[in-house]
């Protein structure tokens, strides 16, 4: 991939961070005074109007929003209006938690659906992949919410097994990794049948079985690294789905990560730490993105001859 595609793709992933920003800022200050929800209801106007000023929310609006760009460029994301703590110190101190429990959903997530579309595959047209096929459905089609409350019914109040919130032990991140986990694995699942089943039946598959191949030799040296390029794409997309999906699923669980965080400052418009947040997953996901798009220039031929094309 060449340097000027990557400058194009970068100040494009700088436009949609802007913009990003640029919307919740007006939706957050549009949506209702946060003031409000910070006081008393019976507190003086005179009062409020002071909270109003220190807070910076006396300003017009395209003066709040210049000087909260400034903030940002300087590496100011202001302060959270519930604790008064630096915005950027309040979501790093609960960012580990979501690491850890986006990284074991991934990971958990590659490993199953891959591992689902290659039975599948190598089994099509067979109860196997039908039952594989099945449970791929039933894992991305069941929302998250839902399914974790039915593993919390199962395996916390039915069986006693496993704690259903909070983060004081590797037992606690069992149910909410597969609870996010499972939904990104039926996706790789259905790509990982198809990418492969469509690898299988090209030429250079059948000329590796006439040499005298195994099947297990086939499919690491030829099949699953030509299976396996669509699944960049897929991962990529993960990333984010993940991301969507650890807001409902840390809610449900008590996680401590910034997800839980999200929902709460949403409901009390914290705008400093709405708007970090907002900032923080769109980075998440046009960096991600960045990044597919360089691997697949790196990985297939094909994309830099088409790149060097155009």
């Amino acid at each position: 991939m060449n340097l000027a595609l990557i400058t194009r793709k970068t100040l494009r992933l700088l436009f949609t961070l802007w913009a990003a920003v640029t919307f919740v800022f007006v939706i957050l200050r549009l949506s209702g005074d946060p003031v409000i929800a910070l006081v008393p209801p019976d507190l003086p106007d005179a009062i409020i109007e002071v909270y109003r000023a220190r807070l910076g929310l006396d300003q017009p609006l395209p003066l709040q929003y210049l000087a909260y760009v400034g903030g940002v460029l300087a590496g100011d994301f202001g302060y959270s209006f519930r604790t008064r703590d630096s915005a950027l110190a309040l979501v790093a101190s609960r960012l580990p938690a979501t690491l850890l429990l986006g990284g074991t959903a991934l990971l958990l997530a590659v490993t199953v659906g891959c591992a689902l579309g290659l039975l599948a595959a190598l089994k099509r047209n067979t109860a196997i992949d039908r039952s594989a096929m099945a449970i791929a459905v039933f894992g991305f089609a069941m929302p998250n919410f839902f399914f974790g409350v039915l593993l919390i019914l199962l395996f916390t109040l039915t069986l006693g097994w496993l704690p259903a919130a909070g983060l004081d032990s590797g037992w606690h991140l069992i149910l909410p990794a597969l609870t996010l986990g499972l939904a990104s694995a039926g996706v790789f699942a259905r790509f990982m049948r198809s990418s492969l089943l469509e690898v299988l039946e090209q030429p250079y598959m059948r000329t590796a079985r006439a040499k005298g191949l195994t099947l297990r030799a086939r499919l690491w040296r030829h099949a699953i690294p030509n299976a396996a390029l669509p699944l960049i794409t897929v991962l990529g997309l993960s990333v984010g789905a993940l991301i969507g999906g650890a807001v409902v699923t840390e809610t449900v669980f008590g996680w401590p990560g910034v997800g839980r965080l999200l929902v709460v400052s949403v409901g009390e418009r914290d705008l400093a730490v709405v708007q970090l947040l907002v900032l923080l997953v769109a980075l998440t996901m046009g960096l991600t993105n960045l990044v597919v798009d360089i691997l697949y220039g790196i990985i297939d031929p094909r994309v830099r001859m088409r790149e060097a094309a155009a």
